[in-house]
């Protein structure tokens, strides 16, 4: 029942992290949607470029569009200074956050209230690069979740462990820090640890990407699911389980 419940507990955040990753993607498409029109109209681009689009009602669409973007595009970071300055403890939230508010309510009083300079684009820009940033960075993260998921189904469930000059096996889960192991040629490591005994080759592809062969002596580290071949090894446990 409780592996049950911590499986079911890894699914739930599993799926909570995708969900995560599609709302970034999309806010992501949807504010660049808008981008391009808020750039084309917006009086600094038209005259760095040398075009211009002028209409009844251009500053209003203008506003209206940056509008959207700054609401569904900067929740997450609108949302994320608000938790951070609750915590007091700012941080890059909260400087995106103020960062197109200032830009946003400024632009606004410029259109309603005041003479001056709309900075509309630059708002909608900045939060389509930080949606794409965030958008990456935690497709990076489920992708290394995914990786360090298959190398934990690849350690051995039974590990060889020398007690009192004999071999026990254990299950790998009651293997301590400091138990001596013993992995013969073609068996897979169940642990991280130190070589103490024995001369062989490691296949360490699944962990490094190396595909040729990393010769074992004493004092060497090996990794848990890593591939002994040739001679056996005996080495000291040093991290084990959830380590």
């Amino acid at each position: 029942m409780a592996h049950s419940g911590v499986k079911h507990h890894k699914e739930h955040v599993t799926h909570g992290h995708e969900a995560m990753v599609a709302d970034f993607r999309r806010r992501f498409i949807v504010s660049s949607i808008l981008t391009v029109p808020v750039v084309l109209l917006s009086p600094s681009i038209q005259r760095f470029i040398g075009f211009s689009i002028v209409f009844p009602g251009r500053d209003f669409l203008l506003w209206f569009l940056s509008s959207i973007i700054y609401v569904y595009g900067g929740y997450p970071f609108l949302k994320g200074l608000v938790g951070e300055v609750r915590r007091r403890l700012p941080g890059m939230m909260t400087l995106v956050g103020v960062a197109v508010s200032v830009a946003y309510v400024y632009s606004s009083a410029v259109v309603f209230l005041i003479p001056g300079e709309m900075f509309f684009w630059e708002l909608a820009t900045l939060i389509d690069v930080m949606l794409l940033g965030h958008w990456i960075e935690m497709k990076t993260v489920a992708g290394a979740s995914r990786a360090l998921e298959l190398l934990a189904k690849s350690i051995p469930s039974v590990a060889h462990v020398v007690r009192n000059g004999e071999i026990v096996d254990v299950p790998v889960s009651e293997v301590k820090p400091g138990d001596k192991v013993l992995v013969r040629p073609g068996e897979k490591v169940p642990v991280d640890g130190v070589v103490v005994e024995g001369l062989s080759s490691v296949d360490e592809a699944l962990v490094t990407g190396e595909s040729k062969p990393v010769g074992k002596k004493p004092g060497d580290k090996v990794v848990a699911a890593t591939v002994n071949l040739e001679g056996s090894l005996v080495i000291v446990a040093e991290r084990t389980g959830k380590d």
